[in-house]
C-alpha cells in the first residue's frame, strides 16, 4: 500500500561523485580531473541552491569526500550528506558500511541514507545491517540498457526495516523526472510533469550530478544528450524550476522526509 508524507515534499538530491562518466565514454582522464570537474559543478550548484534558500541531500561517495574534505565540511553545515557508496565505478556490499563510517568520521555526524551509483540494486537486508534508515536507489521506470523497474512501487515503502524512497516518475506513463529529463525534455513540459507528480504523489524526488553544471564541451565523446544544457544553462533551469515549485510544496532533506513518514 502506498505511503504518503502528510505534506507536499520536494526532495532535491545530488549524486556527488567522481566524474567517471568521462571514462564510460572513452575519455581517459585521471582521478584528479574527475574530482576537479565535479567540484567546479558542485560549487556552482551550491551557490544556486543557497540563493534560493534550498537545502538538499547530497549522496556522496566516500572517495570524493575524502579528496574534498574542506568543501564537504562546509556543505554539511547546510545540506544533508548521505552515502553514494565508497567508489562510483565499483560496488560491493561491504561498501555500505565502510562508506558510512568514512563519511561519519570525516563530518562528525550521523549518515542515515544511501543511494547506490546508477540506481543499482542493493539488498535491503544489507542496507539495514549497515545502519541506514533509508535507501533511495530505486528508479521505478524502464531505462533501456540499464534496468526495468516498471512494476516497482512509486511511493515510499518499508522493506527489511528500511524506508525505500523511489526517485520520482510520472503517475501513469512513469516518465522519469531525473537529470536527463531536466536536460532534454522541453522545459515547460518538464515543469508541468513535476507539478503533476507532486500533486498526485505528495512528494517529488529529483536528482542531478555536479559535473552537469560545468562546461562539458571538451569531452566530445560523451553523447550530446548527456552534454546538452550543461553549465550555466542547466543552472538557469534549476533556478527556474525551484522558483516554480516553491509555492507548491516544501523543500526538505530526505532524512527530514523519512522522519515524517508514518511508522
Amino acid at each position: 500500500m502506498a505511503t504518503h508524507h502528510p505534506e507536499r515534499s520536494i526532495l532535491f538530491t545530488v549524486d556527488v561523485e567522481e566524474f567517471d562518466t568521462a571514462l564510460e565514454f572513452g575519455h581517459a582522464i585521471p582521478l584528479s580531473e574527475q574530482v576537479a570537474v565535479s567540484t567546479r559543478g558542485l560549487i556552482s550548484l551550491n551557490q544556486q541552491l543557497e540563493s534560493n534558500n534550498v537545502r538538499a541531500t547530497l549522496f556522496t561517495t566516500a572517495n570524493y569526500a575524502l579528496h574534498e574534505p574542506v568543501l564537504m565540511g562546509q556543505l554539511a553545515a547546510r545540506h544533508e550528506i548521505a552515502s553514494h557508496g565508497y567508489y562510483h565505478t565499483t560496488f560491493e556490499p561491504a561498501d555500505l558500511l565502510t562508506s558510512r563510517l568514512a563519511l561519519e568520521e570525516l563530518l562528525g555526524r550521523p549518515v542515515t541514507g544511501f543511494r547506490r551509483a546508477r540506481m543499482g540494486y542493493v539488498n535491503p537486508v544489507d542496507v539495514q545491517q549497515a545502519g541506514y534508515q533509508y535507501n533511495s536507489s530505486l528508479h521505478p521506470t524502464w531505462l533501456p540498457g540499464r534496468y526495468n523497474h516498471w512494476g516497482e512501487p512509486r511511493h515510499p515503502f518499508r522493506e527489511s526495516g528500511v524506508w525505500q524512497i523511489p526517485a520520482s516518475v510520472t503517475p501513469s506513463l512513469r516518465l522519469p523526472l531525473f537529470w536527463l529529463s531536466l536536460k532534454n525534455f522541453p522545459f515547460a513540459l518538464y515543469k508541468q510533469l513535476c507539478r503533476q507528480t507532486l500533486r498526485s504523489d505528495g512528494f517529488l524526488n529529483l536528482y542531478v550530478h555536479p559535473w552537469e553544471f560545468t562546461d562539458l564541451a571538451a569531452y566530445d565523446q560523451i553523447p550530446a544528450y548527456v552534454r546538452r544544457h550543461s553549465s550555466g544553462l542547466l543552472l538557469d533551469r534549476v533556478d527556474a524550476l525551484v522558483q516554480d515549485l516553491k509555492g507548491r510544496g516544501e523543500f526538505m532533506t530526505m532524512q527530514e522526509f523519512a522522519e515524517g513518514l508514518p511508522r
